[in-house]
């Protein structure tokens, strides 16, 4: 029996929905080749994470075994499969390997952090593949909402695994390569399937991206004033839709956001986006009748930088909503993001704008795999046992059941999970410290640094900082200063906390003992103490103390 073992291992998106990270591994247990498929990213919101630009999967693991990585896989451009590929490049410096589309996308990030694009090689399709260390990997064409996304056929000497990536069935995406069910099926004998879990809970029938069309033309057709629409940027054959629908109208159309631009630049330059019609820029725009154009925004997802949001808050780029016009959101808003949304939508409504959502599918499909696909693609490819990836715990659970409802081994993994498939049975071999890494301004920080920790901690309780100077005799000299951040000015007792404060602590001082006011860590120790008792007692609050003690020599 070798010694040899095969390996999984999902540092991200196995108990989430984003920051997609994989590994695999083949070789001597703890001393396996690896190779890494997709490095994505999440996004921050103000209540759990203030502050912080992005968040980036843990690859401290991967680090520290960075020789022993043969190369990183990436399945398609969405930012939670290759948005932390600049972020995190530096720290595992091997080659990266992606289709031309999604090449295109990840050479700007290098480009962005200063890497030289050579690290990164343009591959065909299958049967091409690429030889990484003990893997032959092959990229395998698969319908998503983004064009050349694609499953990975990786065979190792332990058997042949199938990932599919982010994935549905739709044999006329419009953009994009249809799906194709032979060669989904052609696979032979398949180790483990390790499959996109997202939309498991949705019973229906997918639908085709194509459906679209008409009811986004109908609409277009029947406004009166501008007409705008959002969309996912990344998804082109929706704006693409979007844009035939305008033309289709007599309607100029305007694409305003970078992201927007940037993806239907990446389509055309590599060739998947055929015949887009033309679009007029932001200052054109502004000298075409209202009634006369249209406007394809980013933010679909509310967020507070994006066009959406600006156009929300009064005026972009010269362009402004007036009463009137009307708002499409082509697009699901993502759990979490509900509240962004729903302040655009107010922010519109009181313009007198009109806005239209998802309408009940009219507008919008999923670019994922609903149950009944997710049972299709299990029986193509007929693998002895299916993995989850790709959603939450609950998602996972419910991707398994179904699995073993129809005959399939299964096992659930999330994130730091070690499963062994080297037998002919999954079984758990190990676990690693995972977590997220947060991009703050330009710098990552841990998750467990305590950065964010004590950011929030001082936006939900204020902060109060005291200086207090210690003369060469360890007396105080003169009366303790404090200076207040995001605290009211009054407390209870009707005078300014400030002073509050200031008293208290000048109290303290003139009764401390020697040994205390010689010992700055004691006597940091009674002031934060007082602070805390003394704002509790005015406001109701235990502040967050800085002690900024000054010694004379």
């Amino acid at each position: 029996m070798s010694s040899n073992r095969l390996m999984y291992l999902p540092l991200g998106g196995a108990g989430e929905v984003g920051m997609n990270c994989y590994v695999y591994g083949y070789g001597p247990e703890h001393d396996e080749r690896l190779i890494v498929v997709d490095l994505g990213v999440t996004f921050p919101d103000m209540d759990s994470t203030p502050g912080v630009d992005l968040i980036l999967p843990d690859v401290s693991w991967l680090q520290e075994r960075r020789d022993r990585i043969d190369g990183i896989f990436i399945t398609h451009a969405h930012e939670d499969h290759v948005g932390a590929v600049g972020h995190l490049y530096d720290r595992l410096k091997a080659p990266i390997y992606a289709r031309a589309f999604t090449a295109n996308i990840g050479r700007r990030k290098l480009e962005e952090h200063g890497i030289d694009t050579d690290v990164l090689t343009t591959v065909s399709p299958w049967p091409e593949t690429v030889e990484a260390g003990p893997f032959k990997v092959g990229f395998v064409p698969i319908s998503h909402s983004i064009p050349e996304s694609s499953g990975l056929v990786i065979d190792t000497p332990a058997g042949r695994i199938v990932h599919t990536g982010d994935f549905k069935i739709d044999t006329n995406p419009g953009v994009g390569e249809p799906f194709d069910a032979e060669l989904w099926s052609s696979f032979g004998a398949v180790k483990a399937l390790v499959c996109d879990s997202t939309n498991v809970f949705s019973h229906a029938e997918g639908r085709s991206e194509s459906t679209l069309a008409d009811p986004i033309a109908e609409l277009i057709r029947t406004q009166d004033g501008m007409v705008a629409a959002t969309t996912f940027a990344s998804n082109i054959a929706r704006v693409k839709t979007l844009a035939e629908a305008g033309v289709a109208a007599g309607r100029s159309v305007c694409l305003l956001g970078r992201s927007m631009s940037r993806m239907v630049q990446a389509g055309t330059e590599t060739g998947v986006l055929a015949d887009f019609p033309a679009v007029i820029s932001p200052e054109d725009a502004t000298q075409i009748p209202r009634e006369n154009l249209m406007l394809l925004v980013t933010g679909s997802q509310g967020e507070r930088r994006a066009a959406s949001a600006q156009l929300a808050n009064g005026k972009y780029r010269g362009l402004q909503m007036k009463e009137g016009d009307t708002f499409l959101f082509s697009s699901k808003t993502i759990p979490g993001n509900e509240r962004g949304v729903i302040k655009i939508i107010n922010q519109f409504s009181e313009m007198g704008v009109d806005v239209v959502d998802d309408h009940g599918g009219l507008y919008h499909v999923s670019g994922h795999a609903n149950r009944p696909d997710l049972e299709a693609m299990h029986k193509m490819v007929g693998a002895q046992v299916v993995i989850p990836m790709h959603g939450e715990h609950r998602h996972l659970r419910e991707h398994a059941k179904v699995s073993k409802s129809a005959g399939f081994d299964s096992i659930i993994a999330v994130n730091g999970t070690i499963v062994d498939l080297s037998g002919n049975a999954p079984k758990i071999g190990g676990y690693v410290e995972t977590g997220r890494t947060y991009l703050d301004g330009s710098v990552q920080v841990g998750m467990l640094d305590g950065i964010v920790r004590d950011r929030i901690r001082m936006a939900l309780n204020g902060h109060v900082i005291i200086t207090v100077i210690i003369d060469e005799n360890d007396d105080p000299l003169g009366e303790p200063w404090c200076e207040l951040k995001g605290l009211p000015e009054v407390g209870a007792s009707n005078a300014p906390l400030v002073d509050v404060l200031e008293e208290d602590l000048g109290q303290f001082l003139m009764r401390a003992d020697a040994k205390t006011l010689r010992d700055d860590d004691k006597l940091e120790e009674q002031m934060k103490r007082i602070a805390r008792k003394t704002s509790q007692a005015e406001i109701g609050k235990k502040v967050e103390v800085t002690c900024v003690i000054s010694r004379l020599s």
